[in-house]
């Protein structure tokens, strides 16, 4: 729907001046035609013609050139008639292409060259939360709202070379590319109630079969549903802020620090936790996750507190503080506690930052 209207609203504009200068040019064209016979006029040829055309519709009338013709002299009239309303017809709809054309791009028809970002679906105070936590760490977000207003907010609110808006009908999945949504690394679908999120997961999975997608539930109940209908991580609300609550009430100290390390380190001072991946430049490729552990420690102020391995089939499995001889292996996630001088550090260590990423987007 959103993109009929837009692409019927340009096409009409750029019709109807595309009309004009086709009646203009014939016009222009008639007038040479029956003029070129006539022995006392100067008008015959198009230069002259197009040259009488414009002094006529500007009202300058210098008087240099004149039809002779009877003919001549009816297309000069049309002229001289639509000189009054020609110009500001042209130039209003020359207005509004290019108000069209400012206002698509606001709403995001233009597109984006974003890659590896986070697109969420649904725009709400508890997306803004998300969304500033990505931008925290800095991450590039795509939203998709499909309410005007959001759209002002969130320009007045975020730089555009961190967020992109489109304004859509949730339903209008090819426009969705617009967000570059198959190359984004994470789709957090924030719709209203879990059946509507569902059922948004299993239409846009028609179109886009390889995204991940993490979505907040409302009833925990249903985590197997959408993990079973393809979703990557499902969070229950609910469960989350219970556990913290209960934490605070007999262990007050360990859920502030918990708190704390759940949100990205605003300062080189501050800590929280990191997934970052072993690529064939890692240091520690090869290395016993217990050498690791030492020397992250004492090198880089960092605790290494777990990795993340795939099996043979691809399933990704999360071993928390493994003993034994376990080898680092490319393609492995190292799990870190470590505060933000440490992470920048790190970062150019291992040559890639932190956060998770898809197969097909190591190679690009």
């Amino acid at each position: 729907m959103f993109q009929e209207l837009l692409k019927s609203k340009t096409f009409s504009i750029s019709f109807k001046i595309l009309l004009g200068f086709i009646v203009y040019f014939l016009l222009i064209f008639a007038l040479v035609t029956v003029e070129r016979d006539s022995n006392q006029s100067a008008i015959t040829d198009m230069q002259n013609a197009i040259w009488y055309s414009v002094v006529t519709l500007t009202t300058v009338g210098y008087g240099d050139l004149y039809p002779a013709t009877l003919y001549g002299r009816i297309i000069g009239y049309i002229f001289i008639l639509t000189s009054l309303g020609i110009y500001g017809l042209l130039i209003g709809q020359f207005t509004n292409l290019m108000a069209t054309i400012q206002e698509n791009k606001k709403l995001g028809y233009n597109g984006t060259n974003f890659e590896h970002h986070a697109v969420i679906i649904g725009w709400n105070d508890f997306g803004k939360l998300v969304m500033d936590q990505l931008i925290g760490v800095g991450k590039k977000v795509a939203i998709v709202t499909n309410k005007k207003e959001d759209i002002d907010h969130i320009k007045e609110q975020y730089s555009s070379k961190d967020i992109f808006t489109l304004y859509s009908d949730f339903e209008s999945f090819e426009l969705l590319k617009k967000a570059n949504i198959d190359h984004s690394s994470i789709v957090f679908v924030n719709l209203e109630n879990d059946t509507e999120k569902l059922v948004y997961i299993l239409n846009i999975k028609k179109y886009y079969p390889n995204l991940d997608f993490v979505v907040t539930l409302d009833n925990g109940d249903l985590k197997d549903t959408f993990l079973s209908a393809g979703v990557s991580n499902t969070i229950s609300k609910h469960e989350i802020s219970s556990k913290l609550l209960a934490s605070y009430m007999f262990e007050p100290d360990v859920a502030g620090y918990s708190e704390d390390i759940m949100s990205f380190a605003k300062g080189d001072g501050e800590y929280d936790i990191k997934q970052m991946l072993v690529t064939n430049q890692n240091p520690f490729l090869g290395k016993p996750y217990q050498d690791a552990f030492l020397e992250l420690k004492s090198k880089y102020n960092t605790v290494l507190i777990g990795i993340t391995k795939r099996d043979k089939f691809g399933n990704k499995r999360l071993i928390k503080n493994p003993l034994g001889d376990l080898k680092i292996s490319q393609g492995d996630y190292l799990i870190m506690i470590l505060n933000g001088k440490a992470y920048k550090l790190l970062k150019r260590v291992f040559g890639v930052g932190e956060g998770f990423i898809r197969e097909n987007q190591k190679s690009s």
